[in-house]
């Protein structure tokens, strides 16, 4: 399921005279609120599929990364957008839980030590992200003079 997201958010068409792919993603993120809600629930999809198959949390750690940059690059409209379909989280981070699958790459500890952790990993990466939303929601509301 989540490689399907990917694909259709990250890689759905072929850029004409290129080897270059996009997806709805950047489409979708000129959309308020909506694009931001629709990466949201793709990346959170990703993330339950790398805890479930128990990821090392260093890993969780550069997903959320992924997922941080692109927010980051997403803050500035339009330009967040383009830079959204450069830089591909989705597809950068499902690479990163499919390769470790792939290489037996899994903690092998207790469930609830590991479930702590990664709910504190992403835990901590969402706060970042609120923190980033607040911050680009201020900065466009004192753009248009209502701050």
């Amino acid at each position: 399921m989540t490689a399907g997201l990917a694909r259709v958010l990250d890689d759905l068409v072929r850029v004409p005279g290129t080897n270059y792919r996009v997806g709805l993603d950047p489409v979708i993120g000129l959309v308020p609120v909506v694009g931001d809600a629709v990466g949201t629930v793709v990346a959170a999809a990703v993330f339950a599929e790398a805890v479930r198959n128990r990821i090392p949390v260093h890993l969780l750690f550069r997903m959320g990364w992924n997922y941080f940059v692109d927010a980051a690059l997403g803050v500035v409209p339009f330009v967040g957008d383009v830079a959204d379909a450069a830089h591909k989280a989705t597809s950068k981070n499902l690479r990163l839980v499919d390769r470790a699958i792939a290489e037996g790459r899994r903690v092998d500890t207790d469930a609830r030590g590991y479930l702590l952790r990664a709910i504190g990993a992403v835990g901590l990466m969402l706060l970042v992200l609120l923190g980033l939303v607040g911050l680009a929601l201020w900065g466009l509301l004192t753009l248009i003079g209502l701050v």
